[in-house]
């Protein structure tokens, strides 16, 4: 007992509140912190850090808005998946289930350069020959046919393809998401909405749907992260975002630390501030529920 005491009093002294430990003290953000200070510091101080920041801005900006372009897109695909997965409809259920596991075993390299190179110019030709069979009519058709036939391959640009590429490589991720979130409800919600006249789409919306959302939207919040981070494969297309600037900056000046410290520095402050966002909505919405 006199120990203890002695370690309250040491503690009150200190301006240490009484049940304080500093085994609970979050060390990881204070390093955090320090170090963003630091590269803060740099920037403001070094011409080169200064210059090397200014030039990697375009491509925050860019990488920020494949981020915020594809991942609606991938939880609309995982959404309907996710549902196609659980009907019992044997040809539906055998699409989706295709679409999940060919997508999820094929890395996302590969998939935005299949994509991009292989997919995207599949599509054109098939609008290009459906404009050329109807480039014969007239009116309104002639026009849209002809619309068609003009249709090139330039038409579509880098940073579109590597969107697609990403909203569809990750929608198989969502796909399952949503799928093990609506199993996470339990049957009687379902029976229940159906006994009082609701259809089945309609206790989906109202009764599965709402429920399921608040569980999953911690791997959702996760995958958001990543689809953040894999947005450099774009760079592979030579889109213009934050990886594919710290190269060019990289080889132009030959200032490799100011250049990878940086775009470090830029990625970890995008990824810890939507983190923060998230368990910000995460706590929303369990105090909603």
């Amino acid at each position: 007992m006199k120990t203890k005491n002695k370690e309250d009093i040491a503690r009150t002294s200190y301006w240490l509140p009484m049940n304080f430990s500093w085994s609970k003290v979050p060390w990881w953000v204070i390093l955090l912190i320090i170090s963003g200070i630091l590269i803060v510091i740099l920037i403001m101080t070094n011409s080169n850090y200064r210059e090397t920041f200014i030039f990697l801005r375009a491509g925050v900006i860019l990488t920020l808005r494949l981020t915020l372009t594809a991942f609606p897109i991938a939880m609309v695909i995982g959404l309907v998946t996710g549902l196609a997965r659980l009907s019992k409809n044997p040809i539906i259920y055998t699409i989706a289930t295709t679409y999940v596991e060919v997508i999820r075993g094929i890395p996302m390299v590969v998939l935005i350069l299949m994509i991009a190179f292989a997919i995207v110019p599949l599509f054109v030709n098939m609008v290009h020959s459906i404009g050329s069979w109807g480039s014969s009519s007239e009116g309104v058709l002639g026009i849209i046919f002809s619309a068609l036939e003009s249709f090139s391959i330039r038409s579509i640009p880098m940073g579109a393809r590597a969107t697609a590429a990403l909203a569809i490589g990750y929608g198989a991720f969502e796909a399952e998401v949503f799928r093990g979130g609506i199993q996470s409800i339990g049957s009687g919600q379902m029976e229940a909405a159906r006994s009082l006249g609701m259809s089945y789409l309609q206790a989906m919306r109202f009764i599965i749907l709402p429920q399921a959302v608040r569980r999953i939207l911690p791997p959702l919040g996760n995958d958001f992260i990543a689809m953040l981070k894999d947005s450099s494969l774009a760079t592979v297309l030579a889109v213009a975002e934050l990886t594919q600037l710290t190269r060019i900056r990289r080889s132009s000046t030959f200032r490799v630390m100011e250049a990878f410290n940086v775009a470090a520095f830029l990625y970890l402050a995008m990824t810890l501030i939507l983190s923060a966002g998230v368990r910000i909505l995460e706590r929303r919405m369990q105090i909603k529920e």
